[in-house]
């Protein structure tokens, strides 16, 4: 496992690349690759397909999904990377996973959301909180393919944003895993516990390489979610979360972390005799927290007296879809004590010595102002 991580760059799927990744993309490398099993499900609201890939013989039935939110990518991307593996390199990390396990993978359950790079659907509706209405397409879908399938287990694929951090320390949450939540009690079902402890098999696997940079994402509870029903309904789910790693807004290297990810919790699947018993660790992954801005500017000049530590201003990036390419342009999101957040990227100035008010900062063109510092 480690050996293909090592060589990552070997299988990489090159000609995916940042943030964008519309559905004409996906087309293109279906395209490349036609030995690919894969049947269409069903279409998006715009009528797009959303097709099923199947690869491997085994016993073992993992579902997976990616881009339910059209704006989150990354973890379709090292999807693509993991199929590039499985397709182009036959030895015997890749034979032991495709012959204990059937993969069935739905690379983009948004196709729409992907094309206009919005979290919703075409209908402006939450895939992710539909999952009790069925009132959309691909959430029809998702379920009738999880019910066809009848599958031992689910990863549910995302992307999460740059504010999240892993709690207590200074370190952005690159990735973070879930075992949803079956009822409000957060009861320590069965399931969970089987899924808690293919998380720990993940963590041992990446920490080697990001430490510090791994967290558990909040397990409240809402049947609304996809993850949480399928759990309720007795499935072991594992929720990914892709997050930011410092510099990389594009999430290439997140992208790489995802992959090893995938490949080890495959491994553990095919190799390892999962039995919820040794779920207890995962209760030692620190929480994911909202500790982030893109930026953090300290010790500004106000116009206005302001207390002590009260003259930093949070900073963070909205994302824009402009000819094809996702644009980042940059807002106050936050003023007043910041001292228990941290910065992507932090800049202690006293604003050019120009003093301003706060008032007139909310409105102030940051993307301007930045360009001064």
């Amino acid at each position: 496992m480690y050996l293909h991580f090592q060589h990552y760059h070997l299988y990489k799927y090159t000609r995916i690349y940042g943030r964008y990744f519309p559905y004409s993309k996906l087309e293109k490398f279906y395209e490349e690759h036609p030995r690919l099993n894969k049947k269409i499900l069903g279409h998006s609201v715009n009528q797009l397909p959303i097709h099923l890939i199947t690869i491997g013989s085994g016993s073992k039935k993992v579902f997976m999904w990616s881009q339910m939110h059209g704006n989150e990518s990354t973890t379709t991307k090292a999807v693509l990377d993991m199929l590039c593996l499985f397709l182009e390199q036959k030895d015997e990390f890749t034979e032991t996973i495709l012959s204990n396990t059937t993969l069935y993978i739905i690379p983009m359950l948004n196709p729409d959301g992907a094309n206009a790079y919005t979290r919703q659907n075409s209908n402006d509706i939450d895939l992710n909180r539909d999952s009790q209405d069925l009132s959309q397409p691909e959430s029809k879908i998702l379920r009738a393919a999880f019910e066809d399938i009848k599958p031992d287990l689910c990863f549910n694929l995302h992307d999460q944003r740059t504010i999240f951090g892993v709690e207590n320390t200074p370190y952005p949450a690159t990735v973070s895993f879930l075992a949803p939540s079956a009822d409000e009690k957060r009861t320590i079902t069965q399931p969970r516990k089987l899924a808690m402890e293919l998380i720990t098999y993940m963590v041992d696997a990446i920490k080697e390489y990001i430490p510090n940079q791994i967290a558990r994402f909040d397990d409240g509870f809402n049947i609304n979610c996809i993850g949480d029903t399928f759990t309720y309904l007795g499935v072991p789910t594992v929720l990914f979360e892709a997050g930011h790693y410092p510099n990389d807004y594009e999430r290439e290297i997140t992208r790489k972390y995802i992959y090893l990810s995938l490949l080890s919790g495959l491994d553990a699947i095919s190799t390892k005799n999962i039995t919820g018993e040794g779920y207890e660790p995962y209760f030692d992954i620190k929480n994911n927290e909202k500790s982030f801005f893109d930026i953090l500017l300290k010790n500004v000049a106000f116009n206005e007296e302001a207390t002590e530590n009260e003259n930093e201003i949070g900073v963070l990036f909205k994302e824009n879809l402009q000819n094809n390419n996702i644009f980042l342009f940059p807002y106050v999101e936050k003023i007043g004590n910041l001292q228990n957040y941290h910065g992507h990227q932090t800049i202690d100035v006293n604003f050019i010595n120009e003093k301003i008010t706060k008032e007139e900062l909310l409105k102030a063109d940051m993307q301007t102002i930045l360009k001064k510092l």
